[in-house]
Parts: C-alpha cells; structure tokens; sequence
C-alpha cells in the first residue's frame, strides 16, 4: 500500500515547521513537497502534526530468546513503534546470549517473523558475556551483528578490552560498553549520595563508572576503534569523555532520558521503579549531562528499555533488579519538560532521537528524504495525557513516571511504508 500524507509539517534546517506533504511508493519515499496529487495511494490527514524521521533508538532490551515473560521481540517493537521508533537495537544480555553465528542467524529469523519496526542484533563482546573468551567478531559481523557488547556487563579486562577493539576496528565495527568497575559496585542499589546514606542502603559511586570510560578511551584510541559509552550518567564521565574528544579518540556516547529527568533527590522512598543501572545520580550530575548534551559532549538519546515483571520489580529496592521501560514516553517526557520549558529546541530533540545516532554508527536513518525508506512518526505536538503504564503496549509496566501530564505524542507510525502505529491500535 501506498500513502499520501496530507497537511503535515516538518522542521527546516532553521527548526522552523513548514507545510509538507510525503508520498510513498513500497517501502521508500517518492516525494516530499506540497500540492501532491494523489495517483492512487491511501491517503493520511495529519492535521497540522510534526512529521519525523522515524526515531532511532540504539540501547533496548526485548529479552527475547529466555525472557518473554518480561518481554518479547513482538511486544518490544509494538511499543516502539506506538513510541514513534522505526529503529531500536536490541541488547545482548538474553538466554541464550547472541554470541556465535547460530545464535544471530536465528534472531534474525524471529526479527523477520514477529518485528513491527526494524531492529539491529548486538552480538556479545566474549562468550555468555562472562569476560573469559573473545567471540569471533569478524563472523558474527558477517551474520548480522550490528556492533559488540557485554551491556549489562563492563568487560573487566583491559587486555580483553584492547584485544576486542582492535578486532573491531579491523573489520569496521564498533565496541559498545555498559561501564562499571565490579570492584568498586559495592553491592549497591542506588547511587552512593544522599539517599543511600539516609535510607541505609549501598551505594554505587560514581567513579565505578568513570574510571571505567578513562581506561576504555584509552584503549580505543590505541586499537583506532570507534568506542561507544552506554547511558553516561556522572560528571566525572562527562568530563572524560569531553576530554577524549579534544584529543581526537572516536568515542560517542549516549543518556537516557530518565537521568535527564531525574535525580536521587526525586527518589520518593524505596520504590524500585526508580532501581536503575546507572542510579539516579546527584543533581549536580544531572546538570553535567544536560550541559554535555548541548554542547556535543554526549551525542544523543537512548532510552534503555529495560522491562521487568510486577513480581520481579515488587522485590524491593535491594532485591528487584535494575531497569525501567521507556519506549512509549521518552519523546512527550523529553518534549514537555525540555522543549516546552525552553531549555531545548524543538529541532535538538529530533535530532538528538534520529539523525544523530544514526551519524554516531554510519547507518543510513534517521532522515527524511526522496529514495530513502519511508520510516517516519507523526506527532501531535498539542495532545496531553497523563501516563498510565497499563495502557503501555510493552509487558512492562515498570516506570517512575506514571500519573506524569505530557503534552506530545506520536499519533501514527510508519515503517518501510507500512502503518505500525495509528494512535490507538499497533
């Protein structure tokens, strides 16, 4: 089916919203102008909502395979899609974990068969992620590994580390990390600061994450391998980060809008949907990351869509495990308490969700032009509900966000010229 979509608009170079009509032919963009005759294809009122590139979100977990009881490939991508996400990678933390060529070939095979929106495998850095035995990159590449991580998991080995850059830069890939220093964890659950302390809880600090990106940075710009920092949380990262771009070491980086959001003083007693992995850090973390958001020091926004049971999460703050869902709210959360209050553009934000991961990777999203795939979102930027995690499409329920009144949300969703989201029904 083909589509025309009528009286929508789109940001110019400027971020000013301008008329824009879109046609489609298969699975690409035919046009993109005003006054487009309608030859045949099925036609889409947008009403005056933003049109844009379909959002690009490269940290998800789908649990799928060992985890569908959390979540599953098909509901995942459900809610990316109702989130306004036409692509998302899934992490590797799964039973069995994607380390080997049988493990990917059949991923992508229940991609193909259950995925409403497109989604890129990572293969894991060692074997069941456990830091002892370097997978076969190079064949894993070959069998559709979009980039290598342990996520879930700092590789703890320098020399392991070292050894899986330079076979990454060898064959063009990119070394992802979940960063933390297991001897320095502490057996903690939130964030060593202020609530730790007056709630007699262990408390991860913040260099556990820091010292880990000094030493990676390193690493890659002695392999020549492009490095990529999961969910940067700390201004001590920030800063190590800044200053590995001064001195020219590929090394992007990634914040999810919850540590954008939230720190440990809006933890409201222990409530494990506020346990995540990084915690909430101190306000004054939170600050450093918006600033290195504006000025290029971290490159875009991922959610970390990480989904939990009831049961799993009503464990408590100590036992539950970490993580929160954020598919189906990052871009109204983003857009009311960012761009509606001045602090960000309008343009910033799609940028910082589409365009610029898709640079950070080389991959050919994130944009909307004629020839390219036709993967796009329509947001009405007007409409306000208040967040309610049971009409989540994800299994997940898990966020510190419901009862939140945002106003913007995607209203239709289309991947490869298909409908995957129209507002009420996936």
């Amino acid at each position: 089916m083909n589509w025309l979509i009528k009286h929508a608009n789109i940001l110019n170079s400027k971020g000013e919203l301008e008329p824009v009509e879109v046609k489609t032919n298969g699975n690409k963009i035919a046009e993109i102008g005003t006054g487009l005759s309608n030859t045949g294809e099925m036609e889409y009122d947008a009403r005056g909502m933003l049109l844009s590139p379909g959002f690009v979100d490269l940290h998800v977990h789908l649990r799928e395979p060992g985890g569908e009881h959390k979540e599953t490939i098909e509901t995942g991508t459900k809610a990316a899609a109702k989130g306004g996400y036409t692509t998302i990678a899934a992490m590797p933390n799964t039973r069995p974990v994607p380390d080997d060529i049988e493990t990917l070939d059949w991923l992508h095979n229940r991609i193909h068969e259950t995925a409403s929106v497109r989604v890129l495998p990572y293969g894991a850095i060692t074997e069941r992620q456990a830091g002892k035995e370097l997978n076969d990159l190079e064949a894993m590449k070959q069998h559709g590994a979009f980039a290598f991580t342990d996520d879930g998991v700092g590789v703890q080995s320098a020399a392991m580390m070292l050894e899986a850059m330079k076979k990454a830069a060898a064959i063009g890939a990119s070394i992802v990390a979940h960063c933390e220093e297991n001897t320095l964890i502490n057996k903690g659950s939130v964030h060593e600061g202020r609530f730790s302390a007056s709630n007699g809880l262990n408390g991860i600090p913040s260099v556990c994450e820091a010292v880990h990106i000094a030493r990676d940075v390193l690493l890659a710009e002695a392999a020549g391998a492009h490095y990529h920092v999961c969910h940067i949380s700390t201004k001590e990262s920030v800063r190590v980060v800044r200053d590995a771009k001064r001195a020219g070491i590929k090394v992007t980086a990634e914040v999810t809008p919850h540590h954008l959001l939230l720190c440990e003083d809006d933890i409201p007693g222990l409530d494990p949907n506020f346990k995540m992995n990084p915690p909430l850090r101190g306000k004054e973390d939170r600050d450093a990351l918006i600033e290195g958001l504006l000025d290029g020091t971290i490159d875009f926004i991922a959610t970390d869509h990480a989904p939990h049971t009831k049961e799993e999460k009503g464990e408590g703050m100590e036992l539950s495990p970490f993580g929160i869902v954020g598919l189906e709210t990052a871009f109204p959360l983003l857009h009311t308490n960012f761009v509606q209050k001045g602090i960000i553009t309008l343009k910033q934000l799609i940028d910082w969700m589409t365009v610029k991961p898709s640079e950070a990777f080389n991959l050919p999203f994130g944009t909307l032009n004629a020839g390219s795939d036709a993967d796009f979102t329509l947001i009405d930027l007007e409409k306000k509900e208040t967040i309610q995690p049971a009409s989540f499409l994800s299994k997940g329920k898990n966020t510190p966000f419901s009862g939140w009144e945002c106003t913007g949300y995607p209203q239709a969703t289309f991947y490869q010229g298909q409908q995957v989201w129209n507002g009420g029904e996936a």
